[in-house]
């Protein structure tokens, strides 16, 4: 029984660290390159693409996700999450207008990020960002849509 029991046991961590691997593993935070700093104009919003902090290296997809860049100063950006904070539809940039909709529910932000109009009653979400050597990097650590 002994021997039964120890073998029952082992069998059952593969199944355990695969549900409860992702609550108990912290994630590092990762910084991704999305381009020189020259890329990006002054005043402009520009919608970058990078690989997600959640993909996972053994199920062999890369997972990507996206971030509204906007460069505020000489040195300044500041990147938006894509999701609305009211039910994380993914909200555009609309140039012409100054501002981000979100086209599921008519939630408006305006450029810094501020809800303008609409059912979000927070602002979109920020991720931090930082030059290194010339080229503009976006933190990937995951931000909570709710």
């Amino acid at each position: 029984m002994a021997l039964g029991g120890l073998a029952a046991a082992l069998a059952a961590v593969p199944p355990l660290t695969f549900v409860f691997g992702p609550v108990i593993r912290r994630r590092s935070e990762e910084w991704r390159d999305v381009g020189p700093v020259t890329r990006f104009s002054l005043g402009t919003t520009h919608e970058v693409i990078f690989d997600s902090p959640g993909a996972e290296r053994w199920a062999g997809v890369s997972e990507q996700m996206g971030a509204w860049l906007r460069r505020t100063g000489e040195s300044e950006f500041t990147a938006f999450s894509v999701d609305c904070t009211h039910l994380g539809c993914p909200v555009r940039w609309l140039a012409d207008a100054d501002l981000f909709m979100c086209p599921c529910h008519g939630g408006v932000f305006y450029a810094d990020g501020r809800v303008a109009a609409g059912p979000p009653a927070e602002p979109l979400r920020h991720y931090p960002v930082r030059i290194r050597n010339g080229r503009v990097e976006v933190s990937t650590r995951p931000i909570p849509i709710v």
